[in-house]
């Protein structure tokens, strides 16, 4: 399947202050018509000119934003695709610091605040997550998953510091590791797990944030053995690490398979923790 194919046309659309906002699946993300945001802050009368205008003088200022843009053909009001300048969320974001509007000054504002709360983070990483476990409340997780979810993370955060320590650096040889050891722990791939549990291929939708508790506890427990083991051993090849993650993954398979054995029942889900949000 072709990722950049446009998906359902319900999704093209998404709306702010009762107005619609084209966007595009582009390069596994989404991509915002920048014109139709111009038109939302601002209050121009044609907002093709007043981007047009605001390109010209973000241009003239060497800003980083207009090279972001792209000309992404998209559905225009009279049912024809037209090429229209679009960005991803970062870009959106520097577009509209530019926009001299009090329409936007709100979004500057949060913008501002969320600058503050992560350098506040850097200095106290525990403020960083309790933000992190007061985000899973308001999404409607329970406490005793938050907690385990947490631990999760801060178990993955060990493994990946091992990886580095280990010489690995590249996202794509975290990715095949990271696959090592859930095929050894549950028999798929990550993305085979998404598309057993029906998690839509075009999101961005964590896995593990719609795993039950005993997906997390083997989930933790093969990347805990795997750090543990790499620690031991201070493999420093790929190959080497890629084995490690195996042992690592097939500890916590082997337990999973006795745990299924005692329970009468799998315990890896077809099921979401929640309702995924697309938006």
């Amino acid at each position: 399947m072709n990722k950049n194919k446009d998906i359902e046309p319900k999704n093209r659309l998404v709306v702010f202050q009762n107005r619609q906002i084209r966007r595009i699946w582009h390069e596994d993300e989404w991509y915002y018509s920048v014109v139709d945001i111009c038109g939302v802050l601002t209050d121009s009368a044609d907002s093709g000119a007043y981007w047009r205008k605001l390109k010209q003088r973000l241009k003239q200022e060497g800003s980083e934003v207009v090279t972001i843009c792209h000309g992404l053909k998209i559905e225009a009001p009279d049912g024809k695709k037209r090429v229209t300048d679009c960005s991803n969320t970062k870009g959106v974001f520097r577009i509209i610091q530019s926009i001299p509007s009090k329409k936007a000054e709100p979004f500057k504002q949060w913008l501002a605040q969320l600058g503050k709360e992560r350098l506040d983070e850097i200095e106290n990483p525990e403020l960083a997550q309790q933000r992190m476990k007061e985000i899973y409340e308001k999404k409607g997780y329970p406490k005793d998953w938050i907690d385990k979810r947490l631990r999760g993370i801060a178990i993955r955060q060990n493994l990946t510091d091992e990886w580095k320590e280990r010489g690995i650096e590249e996202q794509k040889d975290f990715a095949i590791l990271t696959a090592e050891i859930s095929k050894a722990t549950f028999g798929m791939t990550p993305g085979d797990y998404k598309k057993y549990k029906n998690l839509p291929e075009k999101s961005k939708a964590n896995l593990r944030d719609h795993m039950d508790d005993l997906e997390l506890i083997f989930t933790m427990l093969g990347e805990r053995v795997t750090t543990e083991i790499s620690k031991k051993e201070k493999p420093d090849t790929f190959p080497q690490n890629k084995k490690v993650a195996s042992r690592g993954g097939k500890v916590a398979g082997t337990a999973r398979k006795e745990t299924e054995k005692e329970l009468g029942r799998s315990v890896i889900s077809k099921k979401n923790l929640l309702d995924v949000d697309n938006g």
